[in-house]
């Protein structure tokens, strides 16, 4: 591998799923300024997720559709048939 192309500030950021607020402790360069208080006492900076492998349907199993602003009224109104 080429050296020099990987960055080399990572620290411990908390990942968080806006759609069931599951959180996980990892390591990434992403920048923030909000911080959250970790379920080990300590405050990290926080990543907001919209979907995650927890929320995920492939990962659950479960067919559960996120529908984010009314998604699926919008195409039924757009695609129904005119009378």
């Amino acid at each position: 591998m080429k050296k020099g192309i990987h960055p080399e500030n990572y620290r411990f950021v908390v990942f968080k799923d806006m759609s069931n607020g599951t959180s996980f402790l990892s390591k990434s360069t992403a920048a923030t300024k909000e911080t959250i208080i970790h379920e080990d006492g300590k405050e990290y900076p926080v990543i907001k997720l919209e979907i995650s492998n927890t929320s995920h349907p492939f990962y659950t199993g479960k067919n559960v559709l996120v529908d984010t602003a009314g998604r699926i009224d919008k195409f039924k109104k757009r695609y129904a048939k005119k009378d």
